[in-house]
């Protein structure tokens, strides 16, 4: 049995869990994070020295940095469309998945902390930056979306659409003025017929 060290509304935690739904998994979650159990603690600082969730205990291995975990679980599960065996279409999965990990992520911070967090560390010139650059990096995987006229690495669903739609479906739950993005809005529909989408990409969750 998986050991999963989070909280569901963690959009991280969600990549994990996403992944393992997909992967048709078992695991338990202990909860752990802001406002449920404090992972500033040697317990879990034991686990991942950054005090941050998710963690992944399986068996005597234990794994932070919820992409790497994603990664992890796919390549243990063996051959699967989620991560495709083949190094450049494996490397198209992976390239997507680090661009939301630092540049989408980056992008969308100060604004979502600022107007969904209630954080008080960005000013208004920051927040308004930080719009303009998350509007600016979806118009980005917009043109990508177009291309493929599927999901973000191709045909099939992948890691890449795990990770990302979750970051998209964020910036559709934040109070920020969006650019209309005609392959962003076709590529949500089409995650709706995605098991687990409506889960952990639904409208108490942001």
């Amino acid at each position: 049995m998986l050991t999963i060290l989070g909280k569901e509304t963690s959009i991280n935690v969600r990549k994990v869990l996403w992944t393992c739904r997909l992967l048709e998994l078992q695991w338990e979650l202990e909860p752990w994070g802001s406002g449920v159990r404090d992972p500033r603690v040697p317990e879990f600082t034991a686990l991942n020295p950054n005090a941050q969730v998710p963690v992944l205990r399986d068996g005597d291995t234990v794994l932070w940095e919820s992409n790497t975990i994603c990664r992890y679980l796919a390549t243990r599960a063996g051959d699967t469309p989620l991560l495709p065996a083949d190094a450049l279409a494996r490397a198209r999965v992976e390239q997507w998945m680090d661009w939301q990990a630092t540049e989408l992520n980056t992008a969308w911070r100060p604004a979502f902390m600022a107007l969904m967090r209630g954080s008080d560390k960005f000013d208004d010139a920051t927040v308004a930056a930080s719009v303009q650059d998350w509007n600016g990096k979806m118009r980005l995987l917009d043109a990508q979306l177009a291309r493929t006229g599927a999901f973000v690495a191709g045909p099939a669903v992948t890691l890449a659409d795990v990770v990302i739609a979750l970051s998209v479906h964020r910036w559709r739950m934040t109070p920020i003025e969006r650019v209309q993005l005609p392959a962003v809005e076709a590529y949500l529909r089409r995650l709706e017929g995605v098991p687990g989408f409506a889960q952990y990409c639904g409208p108490d969750t942001p």
